[in-house]
């Protein structure tokens, strides 16, 4: 099951995935981080993989909306601690994950 639960530190907001995360999954966080994102307006949108299992490409849009929406508000997207799997996905795609 999918899962996302957010700190906020001044302007930046952490999203703290878990689970699996394919159409489904990235569905259900899409819509939840998008709420926050709409309601924090966050000049950085940290999105912290760590308790992530699986990630197929529903994943990497995942990310590339969520920098797309980030952007137009002035804000940074930033990865961080992918599993090893995930990073080499995330790599293909030309992502950068921060340790």
């Amino acid at each position: 099951m999918t899962q996302v639960t957010f700190r906020q530190d001044g302007k930046t907001l952490t999203a703290l995935l878990s689970g699996e995360i394919d159409h489904h999954g990235a569905a259900q966080l899409r819509a939840a981080i998008d709420d926050r994102i709409a309601a924090a307006s966050p000049a950085i949108l940290i999105l912290d993989f760590s308790a992530v299992t699986f990630m197929d490409s529903a994943g990497i849009g995942l990310i590339l909306g969520r920098h797309k929406l980030v952007s137009a508000l002035g804000g940074v997207v930033v990865v961080q601690k992918a599993p090893k799997d995930i990073r080499r996905t995330l790599s293909v795609a030309g992502i950068e994950s921060k340790e």
